[in-house]
């Protein structure tokens, strides 16, 4: 069957749905509306040589599996055409499908069912746990759009390749201040998020040197004027979206007499680096242990392991306003 064909089945399958809810008032959830959409696909394609699969996979994308087509079943019980869908990663995906459309079933205000190509419906990308789509019938702008890929070039790539155009498109509608909570390049990446929140107080003291040295590490411009009232911002950002970890007074991570006078009790000096050389070391270690996109994304660059704590004091004398970081800080 060519896709003009198939189409045609759809839109008999969409006026058939339609109809129903006209007649028998609208269907109460989703699984009634997609067994009642494969219901009538049986139907319409009773001639065709299809077969209709009534107990798939749950987890399978997408939903109704047709080779070499494939439709992702839509449902809300709201006055809206968008919805979330599925993982950006299609890890589940049907192997055998070359043409995904999207059937969507309408409850709130004027009911009705409506279809799509697929690629065209994908409007945006929602970072949940994991990035996921989310769909529109009707919209006149596609993400792949944006991303400058169609779907099905886009749906072929390695999960590492997706994630380029999805960190491309997600940092591009970051406002200022905000940053990224997921790294990953794919769906089962090793870190996660912890889902109980800790206080920055509550934690031994290995644990908060620990954490110091990553975010001090990551947030050269930490060194930078005390004027600079956002020069914490993304510390207190790493900590929580990363770690789990709520700092309520983050600039005495680094400023406060009890961290620039754990190693010399003297009094005077600047206190953000007496601090910083307190925990070189474990900044050293930081350097080597914490993942490739960390530096990637807080940076804005790719350093080599060998060369992220020169490329951290290059950055941090660019901050510093009265002191020369390189000067004084990792000299041995």
């Amino acid at each position: 069957m060519r896709s003009e064909e198939f189409e045609l089945i759809l839109d008999q399958l969409c006026e058939r749905l339609t109809a129903m809810i006209a007649d028998q008032g609208v269907f109460p959830s989703s699984p009634a509306f997609e067994r009642q959409a494969r219901e009538l696909l049986e139907i319409l394609l009773q001639d065709s040589g299809f077969s209709i699969n009534f107990s798939p996979h749950p987890h399978v994308f997408p939903d109704i599996v047709l080779p070499p087509f494939g439709i992702e079943v839509k449902f809300t019980l709201n006055d809206t055409w968008r919805s979330v869908a599925n993982s950006v990663f299609e890890s589940t995906r049907a192997p055998d499908v070359d043409h995904v459309y999207l059937l969507f079933g309408k409850m709130g205000g004027e009911p009705g069912v409506r279809w799509g190509h697929y690629g065209d419906c994908v409007v945006h990308v929602r970072t949940s746990h994991v990035p996921r789509f989310e769909v529109e019938i009707g919209s006149e702008r596609s993400l792949f759009g944006v991303l400058g890929i169609d779907y099905p070039e886009f749906s072929k790539l390695p999960e590492a390749d997706k994630m380029l155009h999805i960190r491309n498109y997600a940092r591009s509608r970051l406002k200022v201040g905000e940053r990224l909570w997921w790294l990953e390049d794919k769906e089962d990446a090793e870190h996660t998020l912890p889902i109980q929140a800790r206080l920055y107080t509550s934690l031994d003291t290995e644990e908060k040197r620990s954490l110091r040295a990553e975010a001090a590490l990551l947030c050269p411009q930490i060194v930078g004027s005390s004027r600079n009232r956002r020069k914490y911002d993304d510390v207190s950002l790493y900590l929580l979206t990363y770690h789990g970890v709520l700092a309520p007074q983050v600039r005495d991570l680094f400023s406060a007499g009890s961290v620039a006078l754990r190693a010399d009790s003297t009094r005077g000096g600047t206190y953000i680096q007496r601090s910083l050389q307190d925990i070189e070391s474990e900044m050293r270690n930081a350097a080597d242990y914490l993942p490739d996109a960390l530096f990637g994304e807080y940076w804005g660059e790719d350093v080599p392991k060998s060369q992220r704590i020169a490329w951290w004091l290059a950055e941090a004398d660019k901050h510093a306003a009265d002191w020369s970081p390189s000067a004084v800080l990792f000299l041995s």
